[in-house]
Order: structure tokens, then sequence, then C-alpha cells
């Protein structure tokens, strides 16, 4: 194992850079901040950087959904100290083949977080309403913008009196934003949307049906946080969250001449927000039957939001007949919705939306969709100052196969 020392931060690779300064093991094992392991793997299908949970993920071959599963560790080619980092959630990975790759070396989270969000609609608004309410401890503001400008002007008006009446609590202020403000915030939240399809037409998959005009308008979004150099978290909350993420990252790092050139939003800066109301939606339907209440505490959720989702009624003990009835029921929840002559956007807002930003803002464990091998992928996971841990978990045969089965069509869709 090779050690340096670069922009005041310790480096470790099985690997030898030699444009880096090397230094000792002893050097690198004394510094007791974070330390960065670096390897060089195509950005078309690896991460820039994640938090190392484990010490295998220093060494994977490559990345898919085999990065889930939780192994018997060999650490005996590992030092110590490096173990120790990992125990501590003190080691990042990173991917030197992204040109902004030192971008991670100098990158410290805000302390209070600057929020923008674009798209006032129902889902955007009663977002905002959500992050104004219970984002005091951790938001510092919200930007919210709209091509209607009473939209703005409503919201700004409306959130802006949701108040602890106690004044125990602290709301972030909601403020409008201009178009060239987009991305002056350490995260932007893309609620834009073309339309959702009348509740008379009758879809099978609602989301599907709005990816085309969607991804049509994130694509000036993404063009613009390359040109800005944007550094924070472009989050995708607009159906299909788990395609407009792919196509948010396909667009940002596309030349001029349509060649990838990744020097846009690296993958992991995007994340979709679509799972946390299937999650919720299982656990609602599991409730109400005995047989499948553990879901509560032994169940998950993975993959997309929509055709494709996974439930499983639990990871120890998986039941193959439960877990497919569970998915049929989340999965076509929203059409039951639609049925009663309402469209569903509050439990989404709220549950994938204001609750799991807030969950990632504070490092908390949470469904959202990041970037694994190549595919937005739904699961589990957590922000530390590290970058994403993704759970591990000893997941049975069975389940993996549906898994990798949904995996491969997301691969194939775009």
């Amino acid at each position: 194992m090779f050690y340096y020392k670069h922009l005041n931060r310790t480096l470790v690779s099985w690997e030898r850079y030699n444009q880096l300064m090397e230094i000792s093991e002893d050097d690198a094992a004394s510094d007791k901040g974070n330390i960065f392991a670096i390897t060089s793997s195509s950005p078309k299908n690896t991460r820039r950087s994640f938090s190392v949970s484990q010490s295998d993920l220093m060494s994977a071959d490559k990345e898919d959904l085999s990065m889930l599963l939780l192994h018997p560790l060999n650490d005996s080619n590992v030092p110590d100290f490096l173990i120790q980092a990992v125990q501590n959630n003190r080691v990042t990975m990173i991917n030197t083949e992204y040109p902004t790759w030192q971008n991670v070396l100098l990158y410290n989270a805000p302390e209070k977080w600057r929020i923008n969000v674009v798209g006032l609609g129902d889902v955007g608004g009663t977002l905002v309403s959500g992050l104004r309410l219970l984002g005091g401890d951790c938001i510092s503001h919200i930007g919210i913008y709209d091509l209607d400008p009473n939209k703005i002007k409503r919201w700004e008006f409306e959130t802006n009196q949701i108040m602890d009446p106690t004044g125990n609590l602290s709301h972030p202020a909601v403020l409008p934003i201009s178009e060239e403000q987009h991305f002056d915030c350490d995260m932007f939240i893309f609620c834009v949307t073309v339309g959702v399809p009348a509740l008379s037409e009758n879809l099978s998959d609602v989301r599907i049906a709005q990816y085309e005009g969607n991804s049509g308008i994130i694509k000036g979004y993404a063009l613009s946080a390359r040109s800005k150099g944007f550094k924070g978290i472009f989050a995708v909350v607009s159906d299909p969250v788990d395609l407009l993420c792919k196509a948010a990252f396909n667009f940002s790092n596309t030349d001029s001449n349509g060649k990838p050139d990744f020097k846009g939003l690296a993958a992991e800066q995007i994340r979709g927000y679509g799972l946390g109301v299937m999650h919720a939606r299982a656990a609602y339907f599991a409730g109400l039957d005995p047989e499948t209440a553990h879901y509560l505490t032994e169940g998950r959720a993975f993959g997309p939001h929509g055709e494709g989702l996974i439930i499983a009624d639990s990871i120890e003990k998986y039941n193959e007949a439960l877990s497919l009835d569970l998915t049929e029921k989340t999965k076509t929840a929203n059409l039951a919705v639609r049925s009663l002559g309402f469209k569903p956007y509050i439990a989404p807002a709220l549950s994938s939306g204001s609750l799991s930003i807030l969950a990632t803002i504070r490092g908390q464990w949470h469904y959202s969709a990041t970037f694994l091998g190549g595919v937005y992928w739904g699961t589990r996971n957590r922000l530390l100052p590290t970058g994403i841990e993704l759970e591990r978990l000893p997941i049975p045969n069975g389940l993996f196969s549906r898994m990798e089965n949904t995996y491969e069509s997301l691969r194939k869709m775009l």
C-alpha cells in the first residue's frame, strides 16, 4: 500500500501515483482526521466518492448490487490504523478518473444548509411546507422559484406563516429567488413537471408517462449546474426520479460535441427522492395485517419508485409470497387514490420529499436513489461527512435475484 499527502490531506492507495507526494505509513497513521482511499475507474459506472463503511469496499473490482451484500471480512491486507479509521467512519473512497476528484478533498458540509426548490406545484409547495415546519435545526433558508410568479408569491406568503405558537421552534425563512440564483445553494431540489396525467387516463405507471417531458426540462437545469460548477446536491423529486437522475447525470457530463467528459455533476451529487413514500405505503399496508406487521421492523424497500419496485417483508426471514403481495399493494397505491378522484401527492411530498431530505441533511438513515454501477438505485442510505454510506445486509438469494432483475431492467432503460 502507498501513502501520500495532497492538499494537506492523507491519501492511501493500492496503486502508485507518481504525481503525488509520497509519505510513510507512520505519517499516514498519525493523521486522526479523515483519510482518502484513491482508485482509478471509469466514471461511466463508478461514483466519484463514497463513504467506506467496511474495508472490503476499498478493493472492490466494480460497483454493482454486490456492494449491498454484507460479507465476512478479511482485513489481513489492511493496516490496523486504516481498519480503525474505517470503523470510525473516517475513510472516503475517491475515483481519480473524475476531473473534479480533488473537490472531494476540499469539501466541507455546511452547518446549516441553503435549500432552493424549483417547481411549486402540489408536490413542490407541500414539500416546502414540510421543510419550513421541521427544518429549523439544519436549514438556514429555503429559496423558491416557479415560472408562475403568483405561485412564488403565494408560497412565500403562506409558508412564512407556518409558525410554532410557543416560540420554541425556529423555522427557516422562505425567500423568492430568480433564475440566476437557482444554484446559489447547498441543495437544489427539482420539483418541476410538465404535468401529471389526468385522472381520466388509465395508465399502469403514471411515472413513466411523465419521463419524456420531464427529461427535456431537467436537461436545462443539469447544464446550468455544470456551467456554474455546482458543488452541492442536485435532488430530484419529480417522476420518474430514478430515470431523471440518470438523465441529469448524462446531460451534465456531455461536452458541446456530445461526448462524455465528466466535468459536470459527479454521480453521487445527484439523488432521487421517491422511495421514501413506497416504504411508508408498504408499512401502512403491512400494519393492516398481523401476518405482515413485522415489516415495520424487519422489512426493506429497494429499487425504483414505480414499476420494478421491490418490497421485502423481512431480511432475516424473507417470505416471497408475502413480499410480492406487499409489493403489489404498494406499487398500485397511487392508482387507488386516483380512482377516488384525487392526485396522490401529499404522502410523496412529505415522506419521499421533506422528511427524507431532512434525514439526508442530518446524516440519518433514509430511503433515496443514489448512483450504483451506472444505475440510480433506491435503497436505505445515509450521508456522512465522508460521503454516502449504503446499508449492507445479509440479503437472501431469492430477494437478491429479484433485485438483480430490476437492476438490469433499469440499466437497459437509460
